[in-house]
């Protein structure tokens, strides 16, 4: 079975802009072009790769040709990069149409060290998925991503695993929280009655220090009030505005810093406890020279940065 592999962009951008309208303006093509491409790669494969929703979603054959799509844009840059003279790469190693990596990652990755590493990768554009670390992983056999940072260490079929590093959180309120709370210190009793903020439903890193806290204790787990906050920035405003405490982090390396966790001096600890959740790259099974650049850019990054395990 052949492939067009302009049929096979119209359906990478049907899916990363959300309508045939917004593919259309990535093409530089009209609507109906868009529609008679897709068409025809549905007329190809057999069946239906596109559900007319919005946003446009692909449906399971869609998301196998989605994946090839990608690939064939990728290596398709890469031989660009490798012909003349349209193709020559300049002095950067680039040619004037860089090819786009889609990548996942959680949220406190994203506003601590990952912009670093991503900026130190020349001649590539990115497309930046948001998700929690225990759910990147599933975007990678979607298609909609080629990696992801992500807390599953096992790769997914037709994926590569490594370690980055660790994201280190400490339990933290302001003075005032826990002069009013706390002044008993952070007991079963009290952090069942004090609020907690929660960055999203999904996260469990205050639960792990709660559930710690209380089998020490031998007593039940405490079940505080929560506000959930989901931006990594706007969770740490919430707990130095005295909102509530809560897990603070990712925390840097020794000798480095994240400014997104400064000024920190009206904050406090309330255990010397840490909870410590693992990082890993994920990305495809793909021999790739941009992938490769992602993945080292991204590990020497997270090397620097990111508690290392011992």
């Amino acid at each position: 079975m052949t492939w067009h592999s302009g049929q096979l962009a119209a359906l990478a951008a049907v899916v990363a802009e959300g309508s045939f309208e917004g593919a259309a303006r990535a093409l530089h093509v009209t609507p109906s072009a868009v529609s008679q491409r897709i068409r025809a790669l549905e007329n190809t494969a057999g069946t239906v790769l596109v559900q007319r929703t919005r946003p446009a979603a692909p449906t399971a054959p869609g998301r196998t040709l989605l994946r090839l799509a990608r690939q064939v844009e990728l290596l398709g840059a890469e031989a660009a990069a490798e012909l003349g003279p349209a193709g020559t790469p300049d002095a950067a190693g680039t040619t004037g149409h860089p090819v786009t990596v889609p990548v996942a990652v959680n949220a406190d990755s994203l506003a601590t060290w990952l912009m670093p590493a991503l900026a130190a990768v020349d001649g590539v554009c990115f497309d930046v998925h948001v998700a929690d670390q225990d759910r990147t992983v599933d975007l990678l056999p979607a298609g909609a991503v080629m990696a992801a940072v992500t807390s599953h260490r096992e790769p997914v079929q037709g994926c590569t695993s490594v370690p980055l590093g660790l994201t280190r959180y400490r339990p933290a309120a302001t003075r005032s929280f826990v002069d009013r709370w706390f002044a008993g210190g952070a007991t079963p009793a009290a952090l069942g009655a004090a609020p907690m903020v929660v960055f999203a439903r999904t996260d469990d890193l205050q639960d792990r220090w709660l559930r710690a806290v209380a089998h020490d204790a031998g007593t039940a787990v405490p079940s505080p009030p929560r506000h959930h906050v989901p931006s990594t920035r706007e969770f740490l405003a919430a707990v130095r505005a005295g909102m509530g405490w809560g897990m603070w982090g990712p925390l840097p390396r020794a000798g480095t810093r994240f400014d997104v966790l400064e000024p920190a001096d009206d904050v406090v600890w309330l255990s010397e406890d840490t909870v410590d959740v693992p990082l890993y790259l994920q990305q495809w099974r793909l021999r790739s020279t941009v992938l490769d650049r992602v993945t080292d850019a991204l590990r020497e990054q997270a090397r620097r940065t990111l508690p290392q395990p011992t």
